[in-house]
């Protein structure tokens, strides 16, 4: 049977679209941050984070935020890494406040750990290992969508692009994995890196 959305199952993310939302958008890093595949195994969707770091902060994905009533959960099946997600406040108005943060976790990922995602909340992921880090998830994709694997319809980037990344970068310091706060953000928790077994949110 020909796949009519072969040639949209897949997506790179490279470097110069990263810099956006990077700490130090002036450091080096490798050509291509990720890789994404949807709908690959199992119609579930694959992402493969590079190894290193592009100056102190680890190599992570972009990041988003999710639109309407949709979460998902990410199950680790190589490497290690941390998952960030964050919470916006919501003003009077009802609508988001981009630079201040109500609720944050960063949870250490290892393989067989799942990570469940809530709807309106904001993820990313970095690889803090020494190998590819490999996930799945089950996110829905819709296909007929102009740029349905690196930009789905279902996800803000934008505010994520604001505030030139999440509310914490995720970085190396004394050899070991780090939370440093972006100051752009005006309000943001206090928070410390968990195990998965410890993240009140796992459904």
């Amino acid at each position: 049977m020909i796949d009519k959305y072969s040639t949209k199952r897949a997506a790179v993310r490279e470097h110069s679209k990263m810099q956006e939302v990077l700490m130090d958008p002036a450091a080096e890093g490798p050509e291509v941050h990720y890789w994404m595949t949807r709908g690959s195994i199992e119609w579930t969707n694959i992402t493969i984070w590079n190894v290193g770091k592009v100056g102190e902060e680890y190599i992570k994905t972009y990041g988003h935020y999710h639109v309407g009533d949709l979460d998902e959960t990410y199950t680790v099946l190589q490497g290690k890494g941390i998952v960030l997600l964050q919470k916006r406040a919501i003003g009077e108005d009802g609508k988001y406040i981009d630079d201040e943060i109500e609720e944050a976790y960063a949870i250490d990922a290892k393989p067989g750990d799942k990570i469940f995602i809530p709807s309106e909340w904001g993820h990313l992921v970095a690889n803090t290992g020494n190998i590819f880090l490999v996930t799945s998830d089950d996110s829905p994709v819709n296909f007929e969508e102009v740029d349905p694997v690196s930009l789905p319809g279902h996800a803000d980037y934008e505010a994520v692009k604001k505030m030139q990344g999440f509310c914490y970068y995720i970085c190396q310091k004394d050899g070991k994995s780090a939370l440093v706060k972006n100051p752009k953000y005006k309000k943001v928790p206090e928070i410390s890196i968990i195990e998965a077994s410890a993240y009140p949110l796992h459904k």
